[in-house]
């Protein structure tokens, strides 16, 4: 019998929590910004260096547009840490040049002219 009630309070209170809506973390960042890039190697290659920074959830870079969309937390990094490491692995972003070590590494398929270039300011 104990054993019958111990169960059942324990699915009652699964079943009641499972109704609790948890807000969304205020902590939770979107960002669209332009990336230049050539090929399904380099959305692979921009992709996987927005993932390697901690705090990145989710990335995709679009071959058409040039824009990834990143949603990362901002309690873990902040905006300019992702387009650094863009930048370090070769490619440009709408912040900052690629750094000309990460560019000289890429496949010849994904470099871009004027990758490397300082940004123009306004």
């Amino acid at each position: 019998m104990r054993n019958k009630l111990s169960l059942f309070i324990l699915s009652s209170t699964i079943f009641f929590l499972s109704f609790v809506i948890i807000p969304p973390s205020q902590s939770c960042a979107k960002s669209t910004f332009v990336v230049h890039g050539n090929c399904f190697m380099c959305k692979e290659l921009i992709e996987e260096a927005s993932h390697s920074i901690d705090g990145v959830n989710y990335a995709d870079w679009n071959l058409t547009s040039k824009l990834i969309t990143i949603n990362y937390d901002n309690t873990i990094t902040c905006l300019d840490s992702i387009h650094f490491a863009i930048s370090k692995i070769g490619y440009k972003t709408d912040k900052l040049p690629a750094t000309k070590k990460g560019y000289k590494s890429l496949p010849f398929c994904c470099k871009v002219s004027g990758a490397c270039k300082p940004l123009k300011t306004k």
